[in-house]
């Protein structure tokens, strides 16, 4: 073999034998909400409830991406902002809406305690005829609200108690882009119930919030059985908050209590028509 050809051959082999430079894989949206619901910062506590809440499940059927701008309508102690702030913070962004005063002051807490996780997450208020800065009209990909509507049915934290569901659906609707989501889970009350019981049980009938989504000018675009629960009565001493987490009997038939679980849930979703 000639000189220069042997050179060329050792080269070749050399060139052929290189690692290819290693690129970070980028996590597909199953994998990136797999390590949200898994993250070290959740409490034991609130992981412990995902037997009853299905986080990775419900976020998969409401088909929340991690580039979407996600607005969590009434967060309460922050138990589902635990997954979505990581999960849409470095290509999403995620913004909780709750009613001024305590119901801000209660996630405040919990967004200021951490700002490595939650630094990215945005502020607003819910809903505005309560006063606030609602979120800018058109702007979210997904709204999300989980065990609240049958709140809005009961008047909570407005000063008469009366039912605002219809205007909060409104101003749902406005805060979606056309195409947008929007995610309900809540407590289920049976279709055959009195009508009365949505404004006292914290359980609310699906056809109730089918009518309110649908009123405002959501299209209804399917339901999961994900956080069923056939245990579920329904009818207890102190409504819906007689179950864990809340147990409000105290130790009065807390194992019967345990041993049923978290209610039975509607997880519902709607879709704003693009025109």
């Amino acid at each position: 073999m000639r000189p220069f050809l042997s050179h060329i051959v050792v080269i070749a082999a050399a060139v052929t034998g290189l690692a290819a430079p290693a690129f970070a894989k980028t996590p597909s949206a199953e994998e990136a909400l797999a390590a949200a619901v898994d993250a070290p910062h959740r409490s034991t506590a609130n992981k412990a409830r995902d037997v009853y809440r299905h986080p990775a499940e419900t976020l998969a059927f409401f088909g929340v991406k991690p580039t979407d701008t996600v607005v969590e309508i009434w967060p309460g102690g922050g138990w589902y902002t635990e997954i979505l702030a990581p999960y849409l913070k470095d290509t999403g962004k995620l913004i909780v809406a709750a009613p001024t005063g305590r119901g801000s002051d209660s996630i405040a807490k919990v967004l200021d305690a951490d700002p490595t996780i939650y630094g990215k997450v945005g502020r607003a208020n819910f809903p505005t005829l309560m006063g606030g800065t609602g979120v800018a009209p058109g702007t979210a990909d997904a709204v999300l609200t989980f065990r609240n509507v049958h709140n809005w049915r009961m008047g909570s934290y407005s000063a008469d108690g009366a039912d605002y569901s219809v205007a909060a659906f409104r101003e749902l609707y406005t805060m979606l882009k056309p195409g947008g989501v929007l995610g309900i889970e809540d407590h289920r009350l049976p279709e055959d119930a009195s009508d009365e019981r949505e404004r006292n049980s914290g359980y609310i009938k699906v056809s109730t919030i089918r009518r309110l989504a649908e009123q405002a000018g959501f299209q209804f675009a399917g339901s999961s059985e994900v956080n069923a629960n056939p245990k579920d009565r329904k009818d207890y001493p102190k409504g819906v908050w007689t179950l864990p987490p809340r147990l409000a009997e105290g130790d009065k038939d807390r194992d019967v209590y345990l041993a049923i679980g978290e209610s039975d849930r509607m997880t519902l979703k709607f879709v704003k028509p693009l025109r």
